[in-house]
């Protein structure tokens, strides 16, 4: 196991193989839900970097760790002409895994969104998402092009397999059997097959960010950046659309989120042709299979790793979750819609930790 020294000596190493002439200082950055290692590297002359290594030496983050620097690497370059919104890459340590990036600062889209929320400023709040919609369909199309699903970490393309897995199987697993206790209802598989089913008809052909909230997106220098992009894949463009708008962190009224939706497919349809009705539809099938994935990820952060932060935003993704089945295109989830309905009383037990 290694301690700061230790990584102090990695990051010395490779802060010289990127340019850097001073010897940094380490920062502990406290993470979210990964289990990575963050340290912030101050150098005397003003600048910082980002170290960032895997939490252990399992398989999975060792895979991780070379999908960041492979992924980020391809995003930072392919991107570059129109100001990567992705750290750049700086060096790479085939020993530890651990990469040196360019920092993007301390401030999220999720306190400055607070913060304008707060104050009433919506205009500005829907300026500041319209930026960032921007910038991420301008990633979803051009890094498609030239990415390798090799690089992959997990699985190279979004599909119904992951959804049923990670997403639906998320969501009962973690959330409707572990935190709420609840047996399986014998209808409910074969409804999460029909969900995936409709939501596997979009084109899975451009970049998937597949982490896309607020607290994956940083406002430096006065524009969003995107980080934890390591999970990235082939995949549907509504699906990161829809983690951004139904993101539990910042809950955007139902007009705000309807009116960036607009916003997205008028720039979409000056890149491309758009059957609006059809993208509509996908986009409320891959907001419903994001949400599961919320719900399931929350609870399982909140109750097996003691990260109670989380249990906060169980209601707000469960109330998102009941006003999608209450979409009359979601007829087919009776089962469901009945278990979203009944968690929310059964929350109401719930204490985290």
């Amino acid at each position: 196991m290694k301690d700061e020294a230790d990584w102090l000596a990695i990051a010395t190493k490779l802060a010289r193989r990127a340019g850097f002439t001073d010897d940094p200082v380490l920062e502990p950055v406290a993470a979210d839900g990964s289990i990575r290692i963050f340290f912030r590297l101050r150098f005397v002359d003003g600048r910082n970097a980002m170290l960032i290594a895997p939490g252990d030496d399992s398989t999975a983050a060792q895979k991780e760790a070379r999908a960041a620097w492979l992924i980020g690497r391809h995003l930072s370059a392919n991107l570059a002409a129109n100001a990567a919104p992705t750290p750049q890459m700086y060096a790479f340590d085939e020993d530890s895994l651990a990469l040196l990036c360019e920092d993007l600062g301390t401030t999220q889209l999720f306190t400055v969104a607070a913060g304008l929320r707060q104050v009433g400023d919506r205009e500005k709040l829907l300026g500041l998402y319209r930026q960032t919609i921007t910038a991420l369909l301008a990633m979803q199309l051009q890094a498609a092009a030239g990415f390798d699903p090799n690089w992959c970490c997990d699985t190279p393309v979004y599909d119904q397999n992951l959804m049923l897995e990670r997403e639906s199987g998320y969501f009962l697993r973690a959330f409707w059997r572990d935190l709420l206790g609840q047996k399986e209802p014998l209808a409910l598989a074969a409804e999460f097959q029909r969900l995936a089913a409709m939501a596997a008809q979009a084109p899975a052909i451009f970049f998937l960010h597949r982490d896309f909230q607020s607290r994956n997106i940083m406002i430096h220098e006065g524009r969003p950046r995107f980080i934890d992009y390591q999970g990235g894949r082939l995949g549907p463009l509504g699906y990161d659309l829809a983690s951004l708008l139904i993101d539990p962190y910042v809950g955007l009224d139902q007009t705000m989120r309807q009116e960036l939706l607009r916003f997205y497919l008028a720039e979409l349809r000056q890149r491309l042709p758009v059957d609006e009705e059809e993208f509509h539809r996908h986009f409320l099938a891959l907001a419903m299979q994001r949400n599961l994935q919320i719900l399931g990820a929350f609870a399982f952060l909140s109750q097996r790793r003691g990260k109670t932060f989380f249990a906060a935003y169980l209601r707000p993704a469960l109330a998102s979750l009941n006003h999608l089945l209450a979409d009359g295109m979601f007829s087919f989830l009776p089962t469901l819609t009945v278990c979203a309905q009944q968690a929310t009383a059964l929350l109401d037990k719930y204490e985290p930790g």
